[in-house]
């Protein structure tokens, strides 16, 4: 919960500052939000990371759409994301995609509940046949369930009994700094679990990277003082353990990359020119030191045919 609250936080500086549109993220709060301003290299992080998974999901419904699918997508340890309330403003994208499911512990599911049942913007988007219980909500589309992924067995069970998945259908699942939180066992217990029961599946993971270094020890010192516990190191050692835990659980293609490579190279510079405007960096090697120790890396089940590269 602190890293959720945290990271939906730091989201609301930058977006405060225009960095981002998201007319979403403040109905998850009660009352008008305490907004703590951020140094503007932690800023520019959070866009990057938000843009890109928004670039990389659009070219992903383009090629769904270009198939004459629909496509399903999974959003692990969701925390109060508003994803599928940005997507579908987009009609386009609404007709596309055909369930989208939020995941994370009951603790965070019940208050994301909470606030979807209190805000008429949000619930507006879910149509009229709306199921609810405290800790998980079920709708045409959007689906909210409690999950520990840890278990798979219960995760099968929640998406396909309840949430209705279809196993052949393209499928995108989304883990923002979540794996890092799980023993190597059970990180890859789950990546292997989706390789071997959807037959078209694309992962988009966002995460830490070359933690063994003097700044990302100062990351994982941080979070350890507040006691939070990070399991799978050796996973963000570097760009190739990364890829491996994929390779080695079933993934038939794997990419990754650096968020400084990604912030140079993956999003349109008029958009940067836009943002780099906004607050002044006083040293732009913060930046650079900040965004090579975290990475996004796609993995891909079939779909031989849909390729990204930044």
């Amino acid at each position: 919960m602190i890293t959720n609250d945290d990271c939906t936080n730091c989201k609301r500086a930058a977006i405060r500052l225009g960095y981002w549109k998201d007319p979403y993220i403040d109905l998850f709060s009660k009352g008008k939000p305490t907004i703590e301003r951020k140094t503007p290299e932690i800023n520019r992080g959070y866009y990057a990371r938000v843009v890109s998974i928004k670039i990389i999901i659009g070219q992903f419904l383009d090629y769904v759409e270009s198939q004459g699918k629909q496509c399903q997508i999974v959003n692990l340890g969701c925390g109060f994301d508003t994803l599928f309330w940005r997507l579908t403003e987009n009609s386009k994208n609404a007709s596309t995609i055909k369930h989208f499911v939020d995941a994370d512990l009951h603790g965070i599911t019940s208050r994301k509940i909470y606030h979807i049942r209190h805000r008429p913007e949000l619930l507006s988007s879910l149509g009229e046949d709306i199921k609810f219980n405290p800790m998980e909500l079920q709708s045409n589309v959007y689906k909210l369930i409690p999950a520990d992924l840890r278990d798979t067995n219960n995760l099968s069970t929640k998406l396909f009994n309840e949430c209705l998945l279809d196993r052949d259908l393209p499928t995108l699942f989304l883990a923002e700094c979540v794996l890092i939180y799980m023993t190597v066992e059970n990180s890859n217990n789950l990546i292997s679990w989706i390789s071997s029961n959807f037959t078209n599946a694309f992962f988009i993971n966002y995460e830490q990277i070359n933690i063994f270094d003097r700044f990302g020890q100062i990351m994982v010192d941080n979070l350890r003082q507040r006691d939070v516990e990070l399991l799978d190191l050796d996973s963000c050692k570097d760009l190739d353990s990364q890829k491996s835990r994929f390779t080695n659980n079933g993934w038939d293609n794997v990419d990754a990359w650096d968020m400084y490579h990604v912030y140079r190279h993956g999003i349109p510079r008029e958009d940067l020119d836009r943002i780099e405007r906004i607050e002044f960096l006083d040293e732009a090697n913060l930046l650079e030191q900040l965004l090579t120790h975290y990475c996004l890396v796609i993995a891909k089940k079939g779909l031989a045919d849909f390729n990204i590269e930044f």
